[in-house]
C-alpha cells in the first residue's frame, strides 16, 4: 500500500504515428473518452487520427490556422464547424489534457495534431507577444489589455471571445460607463480588444 507522501505513478505515454510520418504523444487512457458523430466509441488514438484527417478541410497550413485563430469571429466560426464535424470544444479540451497542454491554448491542440508542433503555455505565448501588443496602446488601453491577458492565462481562450468583452469591462471597471470614460466609446474598446489578438498568434521568436 502506498504511503500518503509517495508521488503518483508516472503517466504512461503512447506514441501515435500519423499519416505525415511524425509521431505525437498522448497519455494512455484505458477508458473511452470520445465518440464519433454516430455515437460510436473511439479511442484517443482513433480520435486523433480522425481529427488529423479532417483538419485540412478547415485550414490549408499553419499560417492560415494562425490567421483564423487570431480573430474572435473567425475563431468562433472554426470551433463551430469543428463541432459540427464531430470535434466539439469539450472533446478538444479532453485532447488538450491528454497531450499535457492544459495550460496551453486550444490553438496548440490543433497545431500539435496538424503539424506536430509542441504546445507552449498561455503564459509563454503572452510573454512572447506582449512587446508587440503594447507598442501601439495608450497607458489606459495597456492596463485593460494586461487585465484581459491575465484572465486568458488563468482560464483560456474563451476569455478572448467578443461575447466576454462586457463582462471583462465590468470586472475591471465595475460599470460600462466608467470603462468608456477611461477607454473611449464601446467601438474603440472593441477595436482594441480584437486588434491585440493578432499579435498573440503571430509566429514569435523565443523569449
Amino acid at each position: 500500500m502506498k504511503g500518503p507522501n509517495e508521488p503518483p505513478p508516472p503517466r504512461v505515454k503512447v506514441k501515435i504515428k500519423l499519416r505525415d510520418g511524425k509521431e505525437r504523444e498522448i497519455q494512455h487512457m484505458a477508458n473511452t473518452l470520445f465518440y464519433d458523430a454516430d455515437g460510436k466509441p473511439l479511442t484517443a488514438e482513433q480520435f486523433m487520427e480522425k481529427l488529423f484527417g479532417k483538419l485540412p478541410d478547415f485550414f490549408k497550413d499553419e499560417e492560415q490556422l494562425r490567421a483564423i485563430w487570431s480573430k474572435p469571429d473567425t475563431r468562433k466560426a472554426l470551433l463551430e464547424k469543428l463541432a459540427e464535424a464531430g470535434f466539439g470544444k469539450e472533446q478538444l479540451q479532453i485532447m488538450q489534457s491528454l497531450i499535457n497542454a492544459e495550460k496551453s491554448d486550444l490553438f496548440d491542440v490543433l497545431e500539435y495534431v496538424s503539424y506536430a508542433i509542441q504546445p507552449i503555455t498561455r503564459e509563454v505565448r503572452v510573454a512572447k507577444a506582449q512587446s508587440n501588443i503594447f507598442s501601439a496602446l495608450s497607458n489606459e488601453q495597456k492596463q485593460f489589455v494586461e487585465f484581459v491577458l491575465s484572465k486568458y492565462i488563468e482560464t483560456g481562450v474563451e476569455e478572448l471571445d467578443q461575447e466576454k468583452l462586457p463582462d471583462l469591462l465590468k470586472l475591471k471597471y465595475h460599470a460600462l460607463d466608467d470603462a468608456q470614460q477611461i477607454l473611449g466609446n464601446i467601438q474603440s474598446i472593441r477595436n482594441v480588444f480584437i486588434e491585440f489578438q493578432k499579435f498573440l498568434y503571430t509566429q514569435q521568436a523565443a523569449v
